[in-house]
């Protein structure tokens, strides 16, 4: 096999004089086959797509016609013929092409435009069954598509409607395609069958997910969704990927950043978690909640949570899971903020909260969902892959381990407590009284080093630590952890259990009248 490499290939504007039409997303197929006819060019197309280009009194030659044997199969098999693909491969450049051509009875196409069966459309539906699934599973559209993307400086492949308005444009004007259009439209039909075969691929992972925890094989494909000004930093390029439109609408203030998007992930991870509670309110810096509350009023709730710190709000995030109200809206006005997120605004407080321009106001239109979700992150020579957690603890859940059992605000403060130290980083501890967090001390390599933190926070703001419940994310190696909860103020602990000195922790505990449960779940979060 000759192989020409790119550089050599033939960089001519190219004529279309016979295009193959076989769309299943019929969209704006009609102006297209118009232009298209009104130029001259001959029609080719296969079943539905024929009869609405003939519904449109547009003349169009079927594909049996051609190839001399009809669709078979019930509609499986209809293009796969060598005087389809060898019309669709040939180099009408290279004169050995031409001559086998023309010795087959092979006529070229210049134009392939041929979109998918909509299979992940189909899948996506709770009632679609394997037997539906595999149906919508396209053969020969990747077929042509592969075949034309890859003989493009022959052959022009459109796979979008989102691409006919630009293909006639050029094509009206010139009578051509440009070698560097029908390039870029290679690469997008490329991106589309890999994209086309990773969903199919993944569907099947899930199906033998039972059996195969993690897939043998990581499938990501997302589509690009906006380019972003600069990563982390200003001399990292960046964008973002993906279906954020389904979760989100930044309707309000200035483009989201790529740290914005981070921000946003985290706290819609962490409200989440409280999309059943009472009206919540927390507030992130830098990926890390700085304080969250819940109480029958959220305006109670956004008060408690910058109680616990009035500092690092400033510049941060705040999320809600009620509708934002006038109120509400009004005491968060009163600082600095980039980003409130809500389900739902009331109009007046929009007409406040739109005062200021570049804060971003999102609206909330989906929660996160733990169905199938993986979560990735990219190390030294691939990724990573894990469950994401939306599992939330419930008093089922706790074995309380200490001689004194717990009263039920000490459990409901845990709970709480434990809801929150999910998505603080490790190591991790939360300090929580009434439904509020009352200090919260993250990533720090020694776990009493992070409740020294919380503590100091906690005095720092003036919050009392008596008859708070504290929170860890990981068992206490040393029962010098409770012995300092207990010395600040704590009368009960959460924490996942499962040290080699969980006796001694417990021990300690009872020696200072401390409740403590054990969860059986680490929180680590990195």
């Amino acid at each position: 096999m000759s192989l020409q490499p790119l550089d050599e290939l033939p960089q001519h504007s190219l004529p279309i004089k016979r295009a193959l039409l076989s769309v299943s997303d019929k969209t704006n197929i009609i102006p297209l086959a118009k232009a298209l006819h009104d130029a001259d060019v001959e029609l080719i197309s296969t079943g539905g797509t024929a009869r609405t280009i003939r519904e449109a009194d547009i003349p169009v030659t079927d594909v049996s016609d051609i190839t001399g044997f009809e669709e078979c199969l019930d509609g499986r098999v209809k293009t796969l013929h060598p005087l389809i693909h060898g019309a669709l491969l040939g180099r009408t450049s290279h004169q050995a092409d031409v001559d086998e051509m023309k010795r087959l009875s092979i006529a070229p196409i210049e134009l392939v435009v041929v979109n998918l069966y909509p299979f992940q459309e189909a899948t996506a539906d709770p009632n679609c069954t394997p037997a539906i699934a595999t149906e919508n599973i396209d053969i020969g559209g990747p077929t042509m598509i592969r075949a034309s993307a890859k003989n493009f400086a022959h052959v022009c492949t459109l796979t979008a409607p989102e691409q006919y308005q630009e293909f006639i444009d050029e094509f009206k004007n010139e009578g051509k395609i440009t070698f560097e259009k029908r390039r870029q439209w290679a690469k997008e039909a490329f991106n589309h069958t890999a994209h086309y075969d990773a969903h199919i691929a993944n569907y099947f992972n899930e199906l033998t997910a039972e059996e195969d925890d993690q897939p043998e094989q990581l499938n990501i494909s997302l589509p690009k969704s906006q380019g972003l000004r600069y990563g982390e930093n200003p001399h990292q390029k960046a964008a973002v990927y993906g279906y954020q439109d389904e979760f989100i609408d930044c309707f309000h203030g200035k483009q989201l950043s790529y740290n914005n998007f981070l921000d946003v992930d985290g706290a819609l991870r962490l409200i989440a978690d409280f999309q059943q509670a009472d009206p919540t309110c927390a507030i992130f810096k830098h990926t890390v909640p700085c304080g969250i509350a819940t109480d029958k009023n959220l305006h109670k709730a956004w008060d408690k949570a910058f109680q616990t710190d009035t500092k690092s709000p400033f510049g941060g995030i705040v999320v809600v899971n009620r509708e934002l109200d006038l109120a509400t809206a009004e005491s968060i006005d009163e600082i600095f903020t980039e980003i409130i997120i809500a389900p739902s605004y009331s109009d007046d407080a929009l007409d406040l909260l739109k005062q200021k321009k570049n804060r971003r106001l999102i609206l909330h239109k989906k929660q996160l969902s733990s169905k199938a979700e993986k979560q990735f992150r990219s190390i030294f020579g691939g990724a990573l892959s894990q469950d994401a957690d939306f599992e939330v603890t419930t008093e089922d859940d706790l074995k309380v381990v200490t001689q004194r059992e717990p009263t039920e605000k000490e459990i409901q403060d845990m709970l709480f407590a434990w809801q929150v130290v999910k998505h603080v980083k490790s190591n991790a501890i939360v300090y929580a009284k009434d439904q509020q967090t009352i200090g919260i001390g993250t990533g720090q390599t020694s776990r009493v080093e992070a409740s020294q933190i919380a503590i100091a926070k906690a005095e720092e703001e003036g919050l009392a630590l008596d008859g708070t419940a504290i929170a860890s994310d990981a068992f206490f190696p040393f029962p010098d952890g409770v012995e300092a909860a207990a010395e600040a103020g704590a009368t009960a602990v959460i924490q996942p259990g499962g040290s080699i000195r969980d006796e001694q922790v417990i021990e300690a505990a009872n020696k200072l009248d401390l409740t403590m449960v054990f969860t059986g779940k680490r929180l680590f979060r990195h």
